[in-house]
């Protein structure tokens, strides 16, 4: 991987998660801070102290840590340390318990309200999409049991209407998630009347979450424009470039095969990992004939082939791509509706996708850890600001789920504490606590078990 991208995931991502992080813990320590309770210290990162400073009437002290994963505000509390009687009255533990939970639940709520906000400048902004047309249909797959045809338009996802690809993904996994069958309304991208098509049957739901599965699985692929395979450009190092071929070189055949399309040499070159194959070009008005010797990658899960060169649409093609452009923008007030909508929608179903994965329902290869976090605050800022806002947006609203969950070392954990003591009439022994972070670290641990075997499987294959 070029060195520039390395170093671009990683400045990105580490801006990413020191912006939620710092907004996060200002949640809790603000929420402390007016409710009377002393804040001892505010620290983003874990670890040794790489600057500090103390500021404040109570000499707070404000830090930046070395390990940048994360961060903590550490408050006045008799359990932790001895408290002079003149300061009893600000120490955490001799809060009201109403008082005690507003201060646990702020860092995630913080969150919550910066993915509106984050939303509601892509909305202002605008985001360009796709139109959700389909291409080929996969014989004997769900979507061609519901009578689903290339050239016709999604336009709405169990009675949601989606303008692009993007919306129409996340409303077909959300509809798989929560439902068996999936409702579709459909017309021919050039318009006249629509259709309703219905999903039925759509197979392991488990199987279908996994990343980059669901279309497949449903046997939905893009449609992209007719246009002549013209290469565009040759990867160094790669089997098209040592072989010979140059940009402008238009493929007509692969191992025998006539080709006509892009998809038709994916199509080809898919099934011919690691074979040296003739691959036959147009150069100028002569027919060139080359011998490659194809590498393999990982797509899906699956080993296909690779031949480095890239492919640009005929002009033709290119108009068309155009026409299925669309861009969407609001007015300042109406973008805020929306990113409310857009928060609460996105939460609901990372909630319902957690809650499938701890019954086996949904699929744990969705967990992320923090070499794909880099690749997607890298591949993100590539497309733009609005993309790198909306990767904010959603990494804000996973950290602000994540943190209510009921798990001890988390605010939702600590949440329960408080509630069990209220029920209670009095505080939770040290040794119940002590086993529920146990308890904690333990899920914890599993949990970072699969978002590490994620992130080497996606990278590494």
């Amino acid at each position: 991987m070029n060195i520039m991208l390395i170093v671009q995931m990683i400045v990105f991502a580490l801006l990413a998660i020191g912006i939620l992080v710092t907004v996060h813990e200002y949640g809790h320590y603000i929420v402390a801070k007016k409710l009377g309770i002393k804040v001892l210290r505010f620290s983003v990162g874990f670890g040794k102290p790489v600057w500090s400073k103390r500021a404040g009437s109570d000499q707070t002290e404000y830090v930046i840590s070395r390990w940048p994963l994360g961060g903590y505000v550490k408050m006045l509390d008799e359990r932790d340390c001895e408290v002079a009687p003149e300061e009893q009255h600000r120490a955490f533990n001799r809060q009201p318990i109403s008082h005690r939970i507003l201060v646990l639940v702020a860092g995630p709520a913080f969150n919550f309200l910066l993915a509106v906000l984050f939303f509601w400048l892509v909305f202002v902004i605008g985001v360009n999409g796709v139109a959700p047309v389909l291409g080929s249909v996969t014989v004997d797959s769900p979507a061609a049991r519901a009578g689903l045809e290339a050239e016709q338009k999604i336009v709405s996802v169990n009675g949601k209407n989606v303008a692009t690809w993007s919306e129409a993904h996340l409303a077909l996994l959300d509809a798989v998630i929560e439902n068996d069958s999936v409702a579709l309304e459909v017309q021919h991208f050039s318009g006249g009347r629509t259709y309703k098509r219905v999903l039925d049957n759509i197979g392991d739901r488990k199987a279908l979450t996994a990343p980059e599965a669901l279309m497949p699985g449903l046997g939905l692929t893009v449609w992209r424009p007719p246009s002549p395979p013209v290469i565009s450009m040759v990867e160094p190092g790669l089997p098209a470039e040592r072989a010979g071929l140059l940009p402008d070189d238009v493929v007509t055949g692969i191992d025998g095969r006539p080709v006509e399309s892009f998809d038709d040499v994916i199509s080809v070159i898919s099934d011919l990992a690691n074979q040296t194959v003739p691959i036959t070009v147009m150069r100028g008005q002569s027919s060139v004939s080359f011998n490659v010797s194809l590498q393999s990658m990982e797509r899906d899960g699956v080993t296909v082939g690779r031949l480095g060169a890239g492919f640009k649409p005929s002009a033709e093609a290119q108009a068309q791509w155009e026409s299925l452009l669309a861009k969407t923008q609001y007015g300042p007030v109406q973008a805020l509706g929306r990113a409310g909508e857009e928060t609460w929608n996105m939460s609901v179903m990372m909630l319902s996708m957690l809650g499938k994965m701890a019954i086996g329902q949904v699929s744990v290869r969705n967990i992320s850890g923090p070499l794909n976090i880099a690749r997607f605050a890298g591949y993100s800022a590539r497309q733009g600001p609005a993309y790198y806002i909306r990767f904010l947006a959603l990494l804000s609203l996973s950290l602000g789920v994540l943190n209510l969950l009921p798990i001890p070392m988390l605010d939702g954990g600590q949440v329960v504490y408080q509630l069990a003591e209220a029920v209670k009439g009095s505080p939770l022994s040290m040794r119940t606590e002590m086993v529920g972070q146990q308890i904690g670290i333990t899920l914890l641990f599993i949990l970072m078990f699969f978002a590490f075997r994620n992130d080497i499987i996606s990278i590494f294959g």
